[in-house]
């Protein structure tokens, strides 16, 4: 991957949908979220015109705080996992990613004091409009000794939702499929949180 990506959220789309763009201006992903679904069903395509999947997201639970998102490639193979950390993500936004059943990383927010201000300022009239320019929540990748592996932020803009993704650290081709699949699940379910 050519770091930053730019992940950019369809505007006026009625099932979530995410592009992922490399450095170089290159279609990374395509990201789109089934509508209506009781479990959670994601595809990440290679092509916007969704001919090509290369991902699969699947939640193992119907509609839960704590479901666990598995990832398989298009062949049906497990690439890793990911679940939110229970009641401790209420106030802060923690993940664990996980490689089988043992966690390898984890994706914390890195001020949860941002997502308060910007619910608070949202409810102001005309103001509200313009807490995307000011309030833009950063998640930290992090590895189980504390070492920052990757950085997810929201870059600051009116009506649509961009997020940048810096790599920090080296990671294999695995950690990589798995923290990019995580984050993506993660903005899926954060994206009413600013």
């Amino acid at each position: 991957m050519q770091y930053p990506l730019e992940l950019t959220f369809k505007f006026w789309a009625l099932a979530p949908q995410i592009s992922v763009v490399d450095a170089q201006g290159n279609l990374a992903f395509y990201v789109k979220q089934k509508l209506f679904k009781l479990k959670e069903a994601i595809t990440i395509f290679a092509d916007a015109e969704q001919s090509l999947p290369i991902y699969y997201i699947k939640a193992d639970r119907i509609i839960d705080f704590s479901a666990r998102y598995n990832f398989t490639d298009s062949n049906g193979t497990y690439i890793g996992s990911v679940k939110r950390r229970g009641l401790k993500s209420l106030w802060r936004a923690r993940y664990d990613i996980f490689d089988g059943d043992t966690t390898v990383l984890n994706i914390q927010e890195k001020n949860p004091w941002v997502k308060i201000a910007d619910a608070l300022f949202a409810e102001i009239p005309i103001v509200g409009m313009f807490t995307g320019y000011v309030f833009n929540p950063v998640y930290l990748v992090s590895r189980a000794d504390g070492t920052i592996v990757m950085r997810l932020e929201k870059i600051p803009t009116f009506l649509s939702r961009k997020f940048i993704i810096k790599a920090v650290d080296q990671l294999s081709d695995r950690q990589e499929q798995q923290i990019l699949l995580s984050l993506l699940m993660m903005l899926l379910l954060e994206r009413n949180r600013g």
